[in-house]
């Protein structure tokens, strides 16, 4: 099963509120995701960013790829991705 990490949006009208999932490629990934991996917030002064990395190690372990914008968050708070990734 191929699988991808990505932001899924929630929250209100002018308030978005994201949450990081494991999804599967097969699925539209709207409300079928395999697990919740954390949350993103953007609009305080300094973006709020909360993951659970032992378990997003575990999905780069099984083979899952990251998104543009997940890789880039991922970066900025310090979890380690593999080199093959890309």
């Amino acid at each position: 099963m191929a699988a991808t990490i990505r932001l899924i949006r929630k929250g209100k009208k002018n308030r978005p509120f994201f949450r990081i999932v494991a999804v599967s490629k097969e699925k539209d990934g709207r409300g079928n995701v395999l697990e919740i991996l954390g949350h993103y917030d953007p609009l305080p002064k300094e973006a709020v960013v909360k993951v659970k990395e032992d378990r997003i190690q575990y999905w780069f372990s099984v083979g899952a790829k990251p998104s543009a914008t997940v890789k880039s968050l991922l970066k900025k708070k310090g979890v380690l991705i593999p080199p093959n990734i890309g």
